[in-house]
């Protein structure tokens, strides 16, 4: 027969919790007397500031004044690259445009004074309704790649895999969009007679007049990094045999345009003649393009630019401080003499190790939070008038990023604590924190380790909150180097949070298991 423990009675848990705020507003009131953690703690404030300013504070190359730069919009807000050949007409209503692609060539500088034959990857050509040729307009279109087979994409984002294979002149494509309000449907075919849906959109408020047609566009071209060429500009060939068309197409006539007059952040080259488009015997088209239809990302392919959180390098620096601080919070009381003191007046001596960690932790999160409210809008603002592109995030993800921030020092601080609690000595532990969560971001982000190893540490190290702070996405649709060197993290922003969190919270376990367990 088992025992049941009787709950404490209610003046018992109110006792309780009196006793521990007593205790947390002693360890307040000694941090905030002690000047020396004080004005440490006022540094990591400043080093976060200034650090993150400074290293975002380049000017921007080619003389841009202020504001010349900004992402064209997607219909989600997102920032996309929207460069392309179009040769199009008017469609008003429902419609549809069929067409066979004969083939799809490509070439590419590899800027070693050679060029590389083949569409690339994500080459593309086709078919594409698009509401205007203002850049960020809602479309939707299917295609054949240079590797990927046929897609349906639409509004940038979205991807929908068709048939695999290669367009050849003795393999191709036959290719059809069919508009109905504002459903859009893709087809293919082997033969021009069987049909295979591949996917279909829906563009609320679609426009009923929009621009139909014939598009063609390459994105960089990616050479071989250890030959120093990296991504380098490339174009793409689609040749079409002639189009038959359903629904009212009338008043007007095929014409070419380059839709955003340049690649985008593509890297491409940045003009073709006539709208990128000859026409050919029999009513058929070739048309030639260069940029990307497709949502921007990091890395190289982002041009001269920054994301949020390289506004943030300076995070590391004010971490030191804050570990430091976290440290010396516990292991000054050691090498005083003065723990004997606090554990005689609150013998509960993990209600001490508690109270002084919320103090570290609350005061670190201040600070980290403060800074990214400060440095965020401040960076942006500067960044924009001198001629960078800033990619844009909602302001969810900027709230995330900043209150991110906050907890990434606020866990760094009760690291440092736990630290210090069990090894009692400041140099050994500060130490130990700075080389298991700063040493591991500044290596990972430097590149000069090999992605994969960037990437196991960004995972089982304390540097894997750093996460929090990202903000780019990433598309398997776009070609980029998704590495840590370039902002894209191993672990989801509040997976790699987790990570600090767990190492944390073991430390501050076992120095509560060793304080309670040995003499002060």
């Amino acid at each position: 027969m088992t025992a049941t423990v009787p709950p404490r009675p209610p003046a018992t848990r109110r006792a309780e919790r009196s006793g521990f705020l007593r205790t947390l507003h002693a360890e307040w009131t000694k941090f905030r007397t002690v000047r020396g953690w004080v004005l440490a703690m006022a540094g990591a404030l400043l080093a976060t500031i200034v650090v993150g300013l400074l290293g975002t504070a380049a000017p921007a190359p080619g003389g841009r004044g202020a504001g010349s730069a900004s992402y064209p919009r997607g219909p989600g807000g997102e920032a996309v690259n929207d460069s392309f050949s179009f040769v199009h007409r008017t469609l008003t209503g429902d419609g549809s445009l069929t067409v066979a692609l004969r083939s799809l060539t490509g070439v590419a500088d590899t800027g070693i004074g050679k060029t590389a034959r083949g569409a690339q990857p994500w080459a593309k050509a086709g078919v594409i309704v698009k509401e205007s040729l203002t850049q960020g307009s809602p479309y939707a279109a299917v295609m054949a790649t240079g590797g990927h087979g046929v897609r349906m994409q639409y509004d940038y984002t979205h991807d929908t895999a068709g048939p695999p294979g290669k367009i050849t002149q003795e393999s191709p494509r036959w290719l059809r969009l069919v508009r109905s309000g504002d459903i859009l449907t893709g087809h293919t075919s082997t033969d021009g007679s069987h049909w295979t849906e591949v996917g279909h959109a829906r563009l609320p408020g679609l426009a009923r007049t929009v621009r139909a047609g014939l598009f063609a566009t390459s994105p960089q071209a990616k050479q071989d990094t250890t030959a120093g060429t990296g991504f380098s500009p490339a174009v793409a060939t689609g040749t079409f045999g002639p189009p038959r068309l359903s629904g009212d197409w009338s008043g007007s006539a095929w014409s070419g345009t380059q839709v955003g007059g340049d690649a985008g952040t593509s890297g491409s080259y940045t003009h073709t003649t006539k709208g990128g488009f000859t026409r050919t015997g029999g009513g058929g088209f070739t048309v030639t393009g260069a940029g990307d239809i497709a949502p921007v990302v990091g890395g190289p392919v982002m041009g001269a630019g920054f994301s949020v959180e390289n506004f943030l390098v300076g995070t590391f620096a004010g971490l030191i401080v804050v570990i430091a601080v976290g440290t010396v919070f516990i292991t000054g009381e050691y090498r005083r003499g003065l723990l004997r003191t606090t554990m005689a007046a609150t013998p509960l001596r993990g209600r001490v190790l508690g109270a002084k960690a919320l103090v570290a932790g609350g005061t670190a999160f201040a600070i980290g939070l403060v800074a990214a409210a400060i440095t965020l809008p401040t960076g942006q603002r500067g960044a924009r008038g001198r001629g960078f592109h800033v990619f844009p995030v909602t302001p969810a993800t900027e709230v995330r990023v900043m209150v991110g921030t906050g907890l990434l020092c606020a866990a760094a601080a009760v690291l440092a604590l736990g630290a210090g609690a069990l090894l009692r000595r400041s140099g050994t532990a500060v130490a130990l924190v700075t080389a298991s969560l700063v040493l591991p971001f500044l290596l990972a982000t430097s590149g000069v380790l090999p992605p994969g190893v960037s990437e196991w540490l960004l995972r089982v190290t304390p540097a894997a909150g750093f996460a929090i702070q990202q903000t780019l996405p990433r598309y398997a649709q776009v070609l980029s180097v998704y590495e840590p060197s370039t902002g894209y993290y191993p672990l989801a922003p509040w997976a790699g949070l987790a990570v600090l969190c767990g190492y944390a919270a073991l430390a501050f376990g076992l120095a509560v298991v060793r304080l309670r367990g040995r003499d002060v």
